[in-house]
């Protein structure tokens, strides 16, 4: 989408909440300096927002606002659409019709892209324009531009990645603090960082819809989400926060793609890091992206990864390189969601390969660690360490072992064999560990 520089670039934003609110902040508070650095008139045209109380708390000029999404989309004087409502629909209906209206798009909808961005894709590249969606992973970091761009020239080995906020607050006030599970939770939803129904991010689902785009963006191919393995830090115990300290460890809720010769692993679950790795050292609600390529090694990205002011900066540099005419160029020379996969299947959870740590909870009686290593050896899986501390005063002892790397499928097995022994008085407790 070219643009003389004389020519104003007006931009439209459907939804008003907290991430729109920002990105019509920053463009309205910093449209001289945009036009003095980059040479456009990039202006605030239109907000959609029917909420009347959310468009009143702005501040912003009342004349700014409508209520009527869809002739945002098709006003033959907006050259851009934000998209920042959230969720599928309406929100998927209304990018469809704004590239339908030959409009380019920028968007913060991870969910939405990650299950239905071959769709979306596919209807940009019709008309001829783009969709920007830096926003939509971590925030603030401009992650999406450093692997697209920056890291153009490497072979894309393996993504591990922080992408929850949420998530990383209340890990960080277990690890800290010492705070069961529970407690965390309630301490991040006063400070606004959960929601009244924190699933979407507890249970690793915002992760995944992230690790999707970044999957497919770092091996330029068409996984979808679906294809991730996803599990939330819900069921984490304070216990095992403990011991892994002790051993030297950080829990972390870690979003993994890595390429392997049988494909690609994508999963996302609670992870042991050591503490002596960058990303043991990522706290709060802060994101963190660790991408390895061929020539470069280690690339971290460091960075909020929500919030109003992070986002709305991520979407108008977005709008900034489509009002260029760059980013129809990239996007269309891109070609996301558009290639086969066949070359790289998704490796199933149980044919991946890990060290674990699990936790037994066991009678207090002579001869069971041998029992229990007898088992683990049976099944092929060697000791790296134990930890055995005093019991419990119910009388169980905890048994914590770390193993060396082990196959998904043999190691449940094993454990499986375990469970069904007399001596056990709980489930035992497993965490993957990356080295």
């Amino acid at each position: 989408m070219d643009k003389s520089s004389t020519k104003p670039f007006r931009v439209g934003i459907l939804g008003c909440g907290t991430v729109g609110t920002g990105t019509a902040k920053i463009m309205l508070e910093s449209r001289p300096s945009l036009k003095d650095k980059t040479g456009l008139d990039i202006r605030l045209h239109r907000v959609a927002e029917k909420d009347q109380a959310k468009a009143r708390a702005s501040g912003f000029d009342r004349k700014l606002f409508t209520d009527d999404a869809l002739a945002v989309c098709n006003d033959p004087e907006i050259d851009l659409v934000v998209e920042v409502i959230g969720g599928i629909e309406p929100a998927r209906t209304f990018i469809l019709a704004a590239l339908k209206a030959g409009k380019a798009v920028v968007t913060a909808n991870k969910a939405l892209l990650a299950t239905h961005g071959k769709e979306i894709f596919k209807a940009a590249l019709a008309s001829k324009t783009s969709v920007g969606f830096e926003a939509s992973v971590c925030g603030g970091v401009p992650v999406i531009a450093a692997i697209r761009d920056g890291l153009v020239a490497n072979r894309i080995e393996s993504i591990h990645g922080i992408l929850n906020g949420t998530t990383n607050y209340i890990l960080t006030r277990m690890i800290q603090n010492g705070a069961p599970y529970a407690d965390a939770l309630r301490e991040a939803q006063a400070k606004g960082y959960a929601e009244a129904n924190p699933a979407n991010d507890v249970k690793g689902l915002d992760a995944a819809h992230k690790l999707t785009l970044l999957a497919n963006l770092a091996f330029h191919s068409t996984f979808a989400f679906a294809d991730i393995h996803a599990e939330g830090i819900d069921a984490v115990n304070i216990e095992d926060v403990r011991f892994a300290a002790e051993l030297g460890y950080s829990l972390k809720l870690l979003a993994i793609a890595k390429r392997q010769a049988a494909g690609v692993e994508l999963r996302v679950h609670p992870t042991l890091i050591p503490n002596s790795q960058p990303l043991a050292n990522v706290r709060d609600v802060f994101n963190a992206i660790l991408v390895r390529g061929d020539a470069t090694g280690d690339v971290m990205l460091y960075g909020r990864g929500a919030g109003m002011m992070p986002t709305g900066s991520a979407i108008v540099a977005d709008i900034v390189d489509a009002a260029r005419g760059s980013a129809r160029q990239a996007f269309t020379k891109l070609q996301f969601f558009q290639n086969p996969r066949a070359d790289l299947p998704v490796i199933p959870i149980g044919r991946i390969t890990s060290r674990y740590y699990v936790r037994f909870c066991v009678v207090d009686k002579p001869g069971v660690m041998g029992k229990i290593a007898t088992m683990l050896g049976q099944h092929g899986i060697s000791i790296a360490s134990v930890m055995q501390k005093e019991p419990h005063e119910s009388g169980d002892v905890p048994v914590v072992i770390l193993t060396h790397a082990t196959v998904e499928n043999r190691f449940q097995a094993a454990l499986r064999e375990i469970a069904r022994q007399e001596f056990n008085k709980r489930p035992a407790s497993l965490l993957r560990v990356e080295d």
